[in-house]
């Protein structure tokens, strides 16, 4: 690229471009960062300048920038083939192959794959999902008081109307289902359904009133707990604070809990021992179906191919991208069991909902090719033959008098900056600014580190590089890291 050529670029962008979660006004005079090429875990720019790719995108480009060629003519042949079909009422072979691929690779009964176009709609499709669930059961267990013989003998316009009657008697007896509960801090998208179950309160704020209703109880980060409480105790504080909202709540009318298997915002906090076990067995009780948010852990990231395996959550629901085509291509999707997926099975049965674009054969291609790149590269038993390894460099940044907690597992962590590290004090929200957006962000991207500093919570720098990553980029990730980290201690003095 000629110098020129990225001169125009720079003023297309400033005039035309409007970036994601992005301070539009912070590029009046800088510079945008404009990436144009990829190869294994590293970024090249503009300019020239490479990157180590410490996020994998968004923790999504989980087999790295350097098979663009075999999934590119991937989707050459596809388009060639069939460029377009929708799956309302139709089906094509690319989107039935990866629904049967997606549910052999999913743990239990999770046999059914419903495809969108990303995260935010597979959240959104869930949430739907469960609302129209009890509904659709309730119709059933309705419809099942007419017997076939009783069919048989009436007239067409009589078993219509009789059918039509059963809807609504169903719809009118049985108690709407349609309240959420996530976890506070947990991000789950940004469609008007997804940004309610989100946590982040400065996220939904802008766009209250949203849709109702979620409540939001703890998450499983222990760092700023009691030292004296043990794993057991904390266990029992979250269970117990969970029921407690279902309860105040309503149970009858609740259809879903929405979690992730290790929660990305806030900094990768990891499940206590027993707190899944405890999570399904709440459910049961009050006959609440349990949603796995997995489009970050699923795919190899924790080192099998859904976190839900590693944790045993036993979902009913489970809600995947990213790394379900390494984001090669804008896929979702929502997977269901068996026990969800049957009330929508009747002759008269849908599912209300649909997206243009879900289960795009070009796409699906792409993610057929995906997996089958991850299965011969072997990409989820690397992350787990490596993750110790990942871990352990990581941990020399604990030496660091600003760096308090590190956590997460897989090729998914964080680490937690302080201001005290005897104490776990935090920093203000003007000493956040100061040191992640003042400072911490612009450091590591001008040492060639792309990672997040982020503070929705306490502030924590996440770090999540594609699967293909080694022990060389280990190291250079602490290395850099460790350089930054220890100009931000004296910076914050």
């Amino acid at each position: 690229m000629t110098a020129i050529e990225a001169s125009d670029l720079q003023r297309a962008a400033k005039e035309h471009l409007w970036m994601h979660f992005t301070r539009m006004g912070g590029y009046g005079v800088a510079d945008v960062p404009i990436i144009v090429r990829g190869d294994g875990c590293y970024l090249e720019d503009s300019n020239g300048k490479r990157y180590l790719d410490a996020l994998a995108g968004l923790f999504s480009v989980n087999i790295g920038y350097s098979f663009g060629d075999e999934i590119g003519q991937a989707a050459h042949e596809q388009m060639r083939e069939l460029p377009f079909y929708t799956n309302w009422s139709y089906a094509h072979p690319r989107a039935i192959e990866l629904a049967a691929e997606v549910a052999s690779l999913a743990p239990g009964d999770l046999n059914r794959v419903f495809f969108c176009s990303g995260g935010s709609e597979a959240v959104e499709s869930a949430w739907k999902l469960a609302r129209q669930y009890y509904l659709a059961r309730g119709q059933k267990e309705l419809l099942g008081i007419v017997t076939p013989g009783a069919r048989a003998g009436a007239q067409e316009q009589e078993a219509e109307t009789m059918h039509d009657a059963i809807v609504v008697a169903a719809t009118q007896s049985t108690p709407r289902r349609y309240k959420a509960v996530a976890r506070h801090i947990a991000y789950h998208g940004t469609t008007l359904g997804a940004l309610s179950i989100n946590g982040i309160p400065a996220i939904r704020a802008p766009f209250e009133p949203l849709v109702p209703e979620v409540r939001h109880v703890s998450n499983t980060n222990r760092y700023h707990r009691p030292e004296e409480e043990t794993e057991a105790q904390f266990t029992r504080f979250l269970l117990d604070e969970l029921e407690q909202a279902i309860l105040a709540m309503g149970p009858d009318t609740v259809c879903l809990v929405h979690m992730e298997p290790v929660q990305n915002a806030g900094g990768c906090f990891t499940p206590p021992e027993g707190y899944w076990r405890g999570v399904r067995e709440i459910c049961d009780r009050y006959d609440i179906l349990l949603s796995a948010d997995e489009v970050i852990t699923a795919f190899g990231r924790l080192g099998c191919w859904f976190g839900s395996e590693r944790y045993d959550i036993r979902p009913d629901i489970v809600t995947c991208a990213k790394g379900l085509s390494s984001s090669y291509a804008a896929l979702g999707a929502v997977v269901a069991t068996d026990r969800v997926m049957e009330p929508f099975l009747g002759a008269t049965s849908m599912f209300s909902h649909g997206i243009t674009f879900g289960g795009h054969p070009v796409m699906c291609a792409i993610a057929l090719k995906n997996i089958e790149i991850m299965k011969r590269e072997r990409i989820p038993e690397h992350v787990g033959a490596t993750e110790d390894a990942f871990r352990s460099t990581l941990a020399q940044l604990l030496d660091l008098p600003i760096v308090g907690d590190l956590r997460g597992t897989g090729f998914f962590y964080a680490i937690e900056l302080v201001k005290d590290k005897d104490t776990r004090e935090t920093f203000s929200d003007e000493e956040c600014e100061k040191l992640l957006r003042g400072y911490l962000s612009n450091a590591l991207f001008d040492a060639g580190l792309i990672c997040r500093a982020d503070d929705r919570g306490d502030p924590v720098i996440q770090i999540s590089p594609p699967l293909v990553a080694g022990q060389a980029e280990f190291d250079e990730i602490t290395s850099i890291l460790g350089e930054v980290l220890t100009e931000a201690s004296t910076l914050m003095r």
